[in-house]
Formats: C-alpha cells, structure tokens, sequence
C-alpha cells in the first residue's frame, strides 16, 4: 500500500503506534538516520533522545511516535 492511501485513514490522536529501537548507542543513532533517510519518518526529532533502556542492560533505545 502507498503512503498516499496510509494518509487517508483515519487515526484518532490517542491512537499513535510506537516503533522502539534498542541496542547500542551507535546502532540506535544508525537506525534513526536510516529510518529517515528511507523515509519512514519524516523527521529526526520524531524520535525521543536516545535513553539508556531501564530493562537491557548496557543498552540504549529511542522511541519513535507515529
């Protein structure tokens, strides 16, 4: 499906999915500027700042809203 027809559903604003990217700080950053580079999100500042993971030790995650 084409995000032409992804833009015309309808989505109430309580109802965001969440994509949660964890793994090594390096990984995490690689993986923010990739998700925007293919276009899957439209800004970097989509992500939240990249955190240490509560649950993983020694890892970092950052999560991003859409």
């Amino acid at each position: 499906m084409s995000t032409e027809f992804n833009e015309l559903l309808p989505v109430p604003p309580d109802e965001k999915g969440q994509i949660w990217i964890i793994g090594s700080r390096e990984w995490v950053n690689h993986q923010i500027n990739e998700f925007y580079v293919k276009r899957i999100a439209t800004d970097r500042v989509q992500f939240t700042p990249i955190i240490p993971a509560p649950f993983a030790r020694g890892k970092f995650m950052s999560v991003l809203e859409r």
